[in-house]
């Protein structure tokens, strides 16, 4: 009987996702929002089956695995902005800067205030750095068009989402070793450096730059009509191309995060404004809505069955402070000299959505080396519960507020709107 209590589950859960959009749109009130409330409210129906993440380890993290590549996916086919230094300055001061300083405070925040082993603290900086590509939709760019300049908000956001899943791995491993070394540093450093920090992220951009481009050559100017897939324009090749890239990347021991972001960008790179792309997205996005809901509902019940069990008030305070302080400070020093205004640099540094790359995170750390499980998990589903709930209210309205203002500007100074209020408009 409970089987089929988890088919109607997850079927409700599925229509739930494609209808609740269309209901929402322009309410304070997100979809990640609704599904963690009805996961919650599910939590505590008696009689269902736990749902527990540290029993149910491995599916845990491979459940989690899945939404976060397909999420990057996505956010890549997105971007209409070509790479480059200049173009892309935001996105790299977000991950030369906050990054690391997320999870240098994150983890002295943990270790000095929550009590956490050097280790543990160090793993918990880690999980909560990114950004997150899954659940930050409502801030991040909306679809592949025929511009090339989205507006710095959205940009930043969904470039910083997508290249930061695969950045924070390094910290992971830094994690795993300290735990492993019982927190001391050694000879084992250099090693960490060089293997994981360096030569991983290389092998993923290598991957992902070798099969984008090898895959957009084939889809698009192939010369047998049968392999130019962009004509039949199906959506499941993006699914494809995800899996190919980040199972290839993980066999030659690089980061597969990053490979499906840099084979995402490079793949919309070989026809930039072919109307494939669309269609890819579509569906990548409606694969990564049906798969959130499912995350969430379980996230939501685990919450109100026992996941905050180990959670202390100080531990509590780690969470708050990384969603309303640390996050903000860093992400506003970290723009610092960039093109984007005062106010957008506010909403940029603001909206650091933590979500489904934090349960992963936690989750393959969890499984590769001795940490004080309930308390890690506890936090990690506090702070992903709270950045749905403070960015799921506010994104609606804050968004919109910038593009009345974009809007606004260009009535002032041009006389006129421009044909799209988000494009190349600073605040």
């Amino acid at each position: 009987m409970t089987i089929f209590v988890v088919f109607v589950l997850a079927g409700a859960s599925a229509l739930l996702a494609a209808v609740l959009p269309r209901l929402l749109s322009g309410v304070p009130f997100s979809l990640p929002m609704a599904f963690l409330a009805l996961g919650a409210l599910i939590g505590l129906v008696p009689g269902l089956p736990s749902v527990d993440p540290v029993e149910h380890e491995a599916v845990t993290e491979h459940l989690t695995e899945v939404v976060v590549i397909i999420s990057l996916m996505g956010a890549g086919l997105a971007i209409d902005r070509p790479v480059g230094w200049r173009r892309w300055r935001t996105t790299w001061q977000l991950l030369a800067v906050a990054m690391p300083l997320t999870i240098a405070l994150v983890a002295l925040t943990g270790s000095l205030l929550g009590g956490l082993p050097v280790a543990a603290a160090v793993l918990l900086g880690a999980a909560l750095a990114p950004t997150d590509p899954v659940l930050a939709g409502d801030v991040q760019v909306a679809e592949p068009s025929e511009e090339t300049d989205e507006d710095e908000v959205r940009f930043a956001l969904t470039s910083e989402a997508g290249l930061n899943d695969g950045a924070a791995f390094p910290g992971v491993y830094l994690a795993i070793a300290l735990a492993a070394h019982a927190g001391a540093l050694g000879g084992w450093l250099w090693g960490w450096a060089l293997s994981d920090l360096l030569v991983r992220l290389v092998v993923g951009v290598v991957v992902g730059l070798a099969l984008g481009w090898a895959l957009g050559r084939v889809f698009f100017h192939a010369s047998a009509d049968a392999l130019r897939l962009s004509q039949q324009v199906e959506g499941f090749t993006a699914l494809a191309v995800t899996f190919l890239a980040y199972g290839a990347a993980q066999l030659l021991h690089g980061y597969g995060f990053v490979a499906v972001f840099v084979a995402a960008c490079t793949l919309r790179a070989v026809e930039r404004s072919h109307g494939a792309h669309k269609v890819a997205h579509a569906f990548v996005e409606q694969t990564e809505r049906m798969l959130t809901a499912w995350v969430l509902l379980l996230l939501g019940a685990a919450l109100t069955d026992g996941l905050l069990a180990g959670l202390t008030w100080q531990l509590a305070l780690v969470a708050v402070l990384l969603v309303l302080l640390v996050r903000p400070l860093v992400g506003l020093l970290s723009t610092w000299g960039t093109a984007a205004g005062w106010r957008e640099r506010v909403v940029i540094a603001f909206f650091g959505v933590r979500g489904i790359g934090s349960l992963y995170y936690l989750s393959y750390g969890l499984s590769h080396g001795q940490f004080p499980v309930e308390e890690l998990w506890g936090v990690v589903g506090l702070a992903v519960a709270l950045s749905v709930v403070v960015h799921g209210t506010t994104a609606t309205p804050v968004i919109s507020w910038l593009d009345r203002r974009r809007t606004q500007h260009a009535h002032r100074v041009h006389g006129r709107a421009p044909q799209d209020p988000a494009v190349d408009v600073h605040l």
